[in-house]
Parts: structure tokens; C-alpha cells; sequence
């Protein structure tokens, strides 16, 4: 199997139309194409959707099912809220905070900049509730080699003790330094 991309990746939306209108205005993606059925295509069940797609960039797709029929949508309560979320990346640090800003000045309450060792990122909610982070990369080619050398016993020792390894705790330590 040689996979190229994510074809697309999709969430639930509780409005299509208000979705593409603040991923356009606030992440200035393109509105790519809509489908809507009155069944679902892969289980025939008759299931009203319309499914967006925008364009984030690079080929990446980020689409959203809005389902009129179904209940209301949640998110899952067994699951921190910060765990799951869309990042989507910025060329530079600049463009981070100036969109920190644009964000902050639309009325969207925005957290950070975080500070992650190799990348600096902010965190905000679409009107979905989906938390979204922007990052731009701050790290070497030489930290992230490292990093790509020490990830497999980093997920061996993960695996026995449950507890985080300290194969990559130089990062953090020129925090303080």
C-alpha cells in the first residue's frame, strides 16, 4: 500500500452553511464542493446529509457532515476536551500571532501561544465546539531527527509502565536553562 494523502478528513457540524462562513472568514479557506443525499450511500439508510469540504491547503481536505435527522451533537464525555482537535499549520511565528489577533479581534476567545519545544501553536473553538490549533514549527532538522530516533523505545517503554519516558526531556530542559 502506498497511501499520498488524507483524501479528507471529516467532522459533524451543527450547521453547514455557518461552518463554511467562519472557516472562510476567520482560516480563509476556499468552500471546495458540497454533496447532499437523502440516504447514505455506503449503508443506503435513508439519513438526509450535506457534506462541505474545504480546502485547508496542501491538498488537505477538511469536511463536515450537518445531519438534520440525528440527535443533537455532543462530544465524547470519556475524552478530555483538549485532546481532540484539528491543528492546521502557519508558516511562521508571525503569522501565528497575527492571526492570534485577527481571532481575539472577531470576538473568539484564543488560548496561547503554547510553547511545545518544536512548535509554538494557539487553540480555539470552530462554533461547532471542534477545538482548533494553528502551529507553526520551531524546531531543527537535527531536533527532529532526534526525536524520529528515540520515538520507537519511547513507545516500547510507554507501553509497559503507562508513564511518560524521558527519552526527549532535553526539549524541555532548555526551557529552563
Amino acid at each position: 500500500m502506498n497511501i499520498k494523502r488524507l483524501h479528507h478528513v471529516a467532522y459533524r457540524c451543527n450547521d453547514a452553511k455557518q461552518t463554511v462562513e467562519f472557516y472562510q472568514r476567520h482560516l480563509g479557506m476556499d468552500f471546495v464542493l458540497a454533496i447532499a443525499e437523502d440516504r447514505v450511500p455506503s449503508t443506503k439508510a435513508p439519513d438526509p446529509y450535506m457534506h462541505i469540504f474545504l480546502d485547508a491547503g496542501m491538498g488537505n481536505v477538511l469536511a463536515f457532515f450537518e445531519l438534520p435527522n440525528s440527535p443533537q451533537m455532543d462530544r465524547d464525555r470519556n475524552t478530555p476536551e483538549w485532546v481532540q482537535h484539528i491543528a492546521m499549520e502557519l508558516e511562521t511565528m508571525d503569522e501565528l500571532l497575527a492571526a492570534k489577533a485577527s481571532l481575539e479581534e472577531a470576538g473568539i476567545e484564543v488560548l496561547g501561544p503554547t510553547d511545545h519545544a518544536i512548535f509554538k501553536s494557539i487553540y480555539f473553538h470552530d462554533p461547532n465546539g471542534h477545538r482548533l490549533e494553528l502551529a507553526t514549527n520551531t524546531a531543527s532538522a537535527e531536533d527532529m531527527q532526534r526525536l524520529h530516533e528515540v520515538a520507537p523505545a519511547m513507545l516500547e517503554e510507554w507501553s509497559r509502565t503507562k508513564k511518560a519516558p524521558r527519552h526527549a526531556a532535553w526539549l524541555h530542559q532548555r526551557e529552563f536553562s
